[in-house]
């Protein structure tokens, strides 16, 4: 691993590492914010953040304002690329498929399937290599925005054991259900809607072998709430099983990270209760 970026910030440090993949075959880069307990050289808990369409990892640290709470709850936090890139690796002019848009899964079709790995890359390289190489324990929380809350819940439903906390901003909670989700599995994955619902939280709840609560927060002024969102899908799937939920509505909130800093001290507390406890 190469740090390619360092910045003292509230009391720790936030970076930016570079480090060839094993799971995507690419260069990949990773932000890392260290808390004042780590850069003491003590083992604490991560928190592992998932962005969204078009997002890389600059976006989470430059915008979220998160890097105060983790210092305050000495949590390190790792914020991924949400794709690979670069040369000879698959792409689309479209912003929701291809470089930016890798949707938290293991592609298994052509032109795909050489690079995006993204799943493996989250729940396998990625944490044996942050506890590899900074003062990180095993205890993990998982929380994203959008596609990245998709990928958060998910990751977290698919590998029960693996994640003690989990939260989202405006997750794609039924992407075999709406646009976004249905674009991507069809290219990623091909034609078979079985295999897309493996992927899809609202499926994905009916069979969950662990009770983490979800805490879910959405706006109302989202413009993608109707047609790519629907959080109420999620809540009927919750309601259904018993699954608990903490989902709130925000009246006047979009879906930037204006949204995201305004609720991230609540989130970051959630996954601090869990991970300190």
């Amino acid at each position: 691993m190469q740090r390619i970026e360092q910045h003292a910030s509230f009391g720790g440090r936030q970076e930016v590492w570079q480090h060839a993949s094993t799971s995507t075959g690419t260069d990949m880069k990773v932000g890392v914010f260290l808390p004042p307990r780590a850069l003491a050289g003590q083992k604490c808990p991560v928190l592992y953040w998932l962005s969204g369409l078009t997002c890389n990892e600059q976006n989470f640290i430059t915008k979220a304002g998160a890097q105060q709470f983790a210092a305050q709850h000495e949590l390190i936090l790792v914020a991924p690329d949400t794709s690979p890139r670069g040369e000879g690796v698959a792409n689309d002019e479209a912003y929701d498929l291809g470089q930016g848009a890798g949707f938290y899964l293991n592609a298994t079709q052509q032109p795909w399937a050489q690079h995006y790995r993204m799943e493996d890359y989250v729940v396998q390289e990625l944490p044996a290599l942050i506890e590899a190489h900074f003062p990180a324990n095993e205890l993990r929380g998982i929380f994203g925005h959008s596609m990245g809350g998709h990928g958060a819940l998910t990751l977290a439903l698919r590998h029960p054991g693996r994640y003690c906390s989990v939260s989202a901003f405006a997750p794609i909670v039924a992407p075999s259900q709406v646009p976004w989700g249905q674009k991507a599995f069809a290219a990623y994955l091909g034609p078979d809607e079985a295999l897309w619902k493996q992927h899809d939280t609202v499926a994905l709840i009916a069979t969950a072998q662990e009770r983490l609560t979800l805490l879910v927060d959405q706006g109302d002024a989202d413009d993608f709430l109707a047609g790519q969102l629907k959080p109420e899908l999620l809540w009927q799937a919750c309601a259904a099983t018993q699954h608990p939920l903490k989902l709130r509505m925000h009246s006047g909130y979009d879906h930037s990270y204006y949204f995201i800093a305004s609720f991230m001290q609540e989130h970051v507390e959630h996954h601090a209760a869990a991970l300190n406890a």
